[in-house]
């Protein structure tokens, strides 16, 4: 009797390894390597310091929390975790109120060292985001509320103190963009806004604005992207920014910036800055209350609103208007009596605040995706090319068995 192979059928065994190799396949995803816990006065981050999950430690003498360089609350050498203790205002961290949210923002760097008297680096330096949000309106506290009588003075007070806000928009301005990720050439779409609150109705004007490498608008290096009370200087350039018009509304303004980075920093983001006053919506726009944009076309300068001759100042880069001082009144000055308050408004002139919005990333040379988790775009190609490479395999495999079957067969029957 002659043994042969097992009789399979081609196009059943072909079958069959197709089924096998359409498995899911998926990689393996580590733990993530750093945890933030937002508390009612400070915030915690804890970092592993297998940071970038290739098995390496990092030092702990490298890393660092927000612009003022904070440093662990402990350097152990042998430890495999790092955590920061820090609050909320500590370390150069930035505040924004928006009209639901009080958030804190910080970013944790890695900026590694040369190990000894070596001269290179086998990393690269990186920076995570960190953000804690925080309602504005309700209790925030684990502990009970103790009901209090507030006198009518101190809650006029905190009806009446101004709002404002610099926030990164969508390209369609319907809501604030949930990315903070650009090229090079890339538009940004910034909203500044007031909220009034019992006010009367207030307009908005954006004074100045200022690119920086940190939050402080008085750090160096640094670009003009707005001057001269309101004159859009960055349009003057091979750039495309403006003042978006008409205005949505008395108390926000919207304007478009092309976005750019400093050759002199390897970190490849900006904040901007900007310093923003408001005045009573029955004043009329002047050189030093106005907003303005260049237009190449004509090569001349036009307002958002307000007659064209107060823009010519552009020009010549002095706003100021002679014998007229831009009075300021403190918080507590607004915040008088119902029956003063009229008369108070009437000579209020302008209000201002500094914000920021940032960091604004641009082709960095780093990985723009946070130690949190992979990189999806890259998971997912390198998850299809895998696959690929697996059906391949197998249909070679498949024709050489089906090879191997019938040449059995062909043997069988000639003896």
């Amino acid at each position: 009797m002659t043994w042969g192979p097992p009789s399979l059928h081609p196009f059943s065994l072909l079958l069959l390894l197709l089924v096998l190799a359409g498995a899911s396949w998926q990689a393996p995803r580590s733990p993530p390597s750093i945890q933030v816990h937002c508390l009612e006065s400070h915030l915690v981050v804890s970092v592993q310091r297998d940071l970038f999950g290739t098995g390496k430690l990092v030092k702990a003498q490298d890393l660092s929390l927000g612009p003022e360089g904070c440093r662990p609350a402990t350097l152990q050498d042998d430890a495999q975790e790092v955590t920061f203790e820090v609050g909320l205002h500590e370390c150069g961290s930035v505040t924004q109120v928006t009209s639901d949210e009080l958030i804190y923002r910080t970013s944790l760097f890695y900026r590694p060292s040369p190990d000894g008297n070596l001269t290179i680096l086998r990393t690269n330096q990186a920076e995570v985001p960190i953000e804690c949000h925080y309602p504005r309106w309700g209790n925030v506290s684990s502990r009970a509320i103790q009901p209090t009588w507030v006198p009518f003075r101190s809650t006029i007070a905190s009806e009446e103190k101004l709002s404002f806000s610099l926030r990164l928009m969508n390209d369609n301005w319907t809501s604030e963009s949930t990315s903070a990720e650009f090229q090079l050439g890339d538009i940004a779409h910034l909203q500044a806004e007031v909220h009034t609150g019992s006010h009367v109705s207030l307009r908005l004007f954006v004074d100045s604005c200022v690119a920086t490498l940190s939050p402080d608008k008085d750090s160096e290096p640094r670009y003009s992207i707005i001057d001269h009370h309101g004159c859009l200087v960055d349009g003057l350039s091979d750039s495309s920014s403006v003042f978006r018009t008409p205005r949505p509304n008395p108390n926000t303004l919207q304007f478009t910036v092309d976005l750019f980075h400093f050759v002199s920093d390897p970190r490849k983001l900006i904040y901007i800055t900007c310093h923003l006053t408001v005045t009573l919506t029955d004043q009329e726009p002047d050189q030093t209350n106005k907003a303005c944009s260049f237009n190449k076309s004509t090569n001349s300068w036009f307002p958002v609103e307000g007659p064209p001759d107060i823009c010519r100042c552009c020009n010549t880069k002095d706003c100021r208007i002679p014998n007229r001082s831009r009075r300021r009144l403190s918080v507590d000055r607004i915040s008088a009596k119902p029956w003063k308050r009229t008369a108070l408004l009437q000579q209020l002139q302008v209000r201002e605040a500094d914000v920021t919005a940032g960091p604004m990333f641009l082709a960095v040379n780093f990985s723009r995706h946070t130690p949190l988790e992979p990189n999806p775009d890259f998971m997912e190609k390198y998850t299809a090319f895998g696959l690929s490479l697996s059906l391949i395999a197998l249909v070679v495999l498949a024709i050489v068995m089906l090879a191997l079957v019938l040449l059995c067969r062909k043997r069988n029957s000639a003896s």
